[in-house]
């Protein structure tokens, strides 16, 4: 027999075979009577994550001194009673007084607004007339010195006192704020007036003044100190800003849409506010302010209550410009299908083409087995290698894995992997040599079953960070800074129908108040 026709006679009948076996799986499609059954895992619960944002807010003391320094009066003057009533009558003592700049310093949780004092004081008069002894005695009594007493009995003939002199001095107020549960400030303003000696010198008299003018400029400073706690413990600024930060947080947060998947809201409930102390150092005063928030995602936007609390907690410390946004995320298990297909399709095990047959994969999906674990549904090719007929065929090989999620690297990965009971029949025609190759298929998928969550994770990070891009702002002399740094995966779960992805997003916000509203 010719061997050409030996040769062209085995290549159809191999061609009319592989044509036969296709045309039978296209009429009839194979069933998977080798895919294992599972209980369904229960529903997922609702789910909040707790959110957190911590706000230190600095505020300069040079805008404190400003906001007081437009407060405060420049000039101020009046009556002051007659020094010395026994020797003068018909006095008029008058003075006025200039308030220069402003100074403020800040150290150890205290605030000093300085200013210096400048102005003049003026008294007019006649002297009395009275027996020279007495006058002497008088004025020795009162100044102290019989040698005066002589030179002013010695100038009766003065009938009229005009004179003046300068005022110097210095004053001060010194604040310890507090915040007060009520969402108010409480000041805890204290003044002190320094007076330079002020003396008066007319008709051999030299008198100083400064007792007299000092109660007088201590009540008009205490009085505007009074008046300015009064208006600080009143003023509601802190209650109504952080009204408007908490109406700001109460709402859903759309999200960009995924491809493939519906448009999810972020949900943010706040729940508490609480704040540290004050503290002042030698360039601002910081408030330090803490939102708590729960926060959920929703497949549409919602309109949640948030009733603004009562009280206002007073803590002893909080991690200042720190935000943390838990959010729980939802993925179908269609979109799961996808990255793992995309992850794992076309890899051939094993791939070193020295084994009699190599598997590749044509597809993947996923599905829930039981409360714990993974079933991945493989649709693979297993080819011979090393045959001259290189038989192939497609099998349905399921393997079951627990996941875990991976936070450092941002995989979701599949543990534990094992062949179903028996998937290995699913290969019948290749018998032992296909067989054989399932070992490298199950140490290779222990090692790529991974679904790659970090673009899924940047996407959250972004979109969360636009959702939050209307909160930083740079008006009125109010500096915001806010930005979202990183989003952490912290946990999954799933149920039947959809897998769960706990993310947290940490980020920075930071306020610096550059100018205040008046008091």
């Amino acid at each position: 027999m010719n061997l050409r026709l030996i040769v062209i006679g085995t290549l159809s009948l191999v061609i009319s075979f592989g044509a036969s076996l296709g045309v039978m799986g296209w009429l009839w499609p194979r069933q998977d009577p080798n895919k294992p059954v599972f209980a369904p895992p229960p529903p997922l619960p609702p789910v909040t994550r707790a959110s957190t944002v911590v706000v230190p807010v600095g505020i300069a003391l040079s805008a404190i001194r400003d906001t007081i320094d437009r407060a405060a009066p420049r000039n101020f003057g009046g009556k002051a009673d007659n020094p010395l009533p026994q020797l003068i009558q018909n006095a008029d003592f008058g003075w006025t007084v200039n308030r220069g700049a402003l100074s403020a310093n800040g150290g150890q949780n205290a605030l000093t607004i300085a200013a210096p004092l400048n102005g003049t004081v003026k008294l007019t008069g006649s002297l009395a007339q009275s027996a020279g002894n007495a006058v002497g005695g008088l004025v020795n009594n009162l100044i102290g010195s019989n040698a005066a007493a002589k030179q002013l009995a010695g100038n009766f003939n003065i009938k009229s006192l005009d004179a003046n002199a300068d005022l110097r001095g210095t004053a001060a107020i010194t604040a310890r704020p507090q915040l007060t549960t009520n969402w108010r400030v409480e000041p805890n303003l204290a003044a002190q007036v320094n007076m330079a000696d002020t003396n008066l010198t007319s008709a051999g008299l030299k008198i100083n003044v400064a007792p007299q003018v000092k109660p007088l400029i201590d009540k008009l400073v205490n009085d505007q100190v009074a008046t300015m706690q009064q208006r600080v413990r009143a003023n509601p600024i802190i209650e109504q800003n952080a009204r408007r930060e908490w109406a700001k947080m109460c709402r859903s947060i759309p999200l960009a849409a995924t491809a493939g998947l519906p448009r999810l809201w972020v949900e943010m409930r706040p729940v508490k506010l609480s704040a540290m102390q004050p503290k002042i150092d030698g360039a601002n005063l910081q408030l330090i302010l803490a939102m708590d928030a729960e926060t959920r995602v929703t497949p549409a936007e919602t309109k949640p209550e948030c009733p603004f609390p009562a009280r206002l907690d007073i803590v002893p410390s909080l991690d200042a410009g720190r935000v943390s946004i838990g959010v729980p995320i939802e993925m179908p298990f269609t979109e799961v299908n996808r990255l793992i297909d995309a992850q794992i399709k076309g890899k051939t095990f094993p791939d070193d083409g020295k084994s009699a047959v190599a598997i590749t994969v044509k597809s993947a999906t996923v599905e829930p087995a039981g409360a714990d674990r993974l079933l991945i549904s493989l649709l693979v090719k297993a080819q011979e290698q090393k045959s001259f007929f290189g038989l192939g065929g497609d099998a349905t090989v399921h393997v079951v894995g627990r996941p875990v999620l991976d936070q450092a690297n941002q995989v979701l990965r599949l543990t534990d992997i094992q062949l179903a009971v028996d998937s290995q029949a699913a290969f019948g025609l290749l018998g032992a040599a296909a067989h054989a190759a399932l070992p490298y298929m199950e140490r290779a998928l222990a090692e790529q079953a991974t679904i790659d969550l970090k673009p899924f994770a940047a996407n959250a990070r972004e979109r969360i960070a636009a959702a939050i891009a209307p909160y930083r702002k740079s008006e009125d002399g109010v500096t915001i800074d806010a930005a979202i740094k990183e989003l952490r995966l912290a946990g999954i779960a799933f149920d039947a129908q959809t897998l769960r992805i706990i993310g947290e997003a940490d980020g920075t916000v930071n306020v610096t108040v550059a100018q205040l509203p008046g008091l």
